[in-house]
């Protein structure tokens, strides 16, 4: 299992490039928590905040969803590393009503 955390860890990272170069967005917190945390347990405190966190409104206000790290986590094998109920916030939040800006 820690290989494929640290697997997450990296492509954690590469979700902050690709936000930024793809979409031009710039989530300096969100890679202040990967790198202060670890990946995986960044991912998990943003799952259980009780706000939506901000840099997935933003993707979600240019479309980009796919950049999120909700739509990395419910894929495959990274889900693996997730419980039932963290998933089903990641969905959730996919499938869910349009943020309020």
């Amino acid at each position: 299992m820690p290989q494929l955390e640290d697997q997450f860890h990296q492509q954690m990272i590469n979700i902050y490039r690709n936000a930024s170069t793809q979409a031009h967005y710039n989530a300096t917190h969100f890679l202040t928590m990967v790198t202060m945390q670890g990946g995986l347990a960044a991912a998990k405190t943003l799952l259980h905040t009780p706000y939506l966190p901000d840099g997935f409104a933003e993707l979600w206000q240019r479309g980009r969803l796919d950049l999120t790290m909700e739509y990395m986590l419910v894929q495959p094998p990274w889900n693996s590393l997730f419980t039932e109920n963290e998933l089903k916030i990641a969905m959730d939040r996919l499938a869910g009503p349009a943020p309020v800006p």
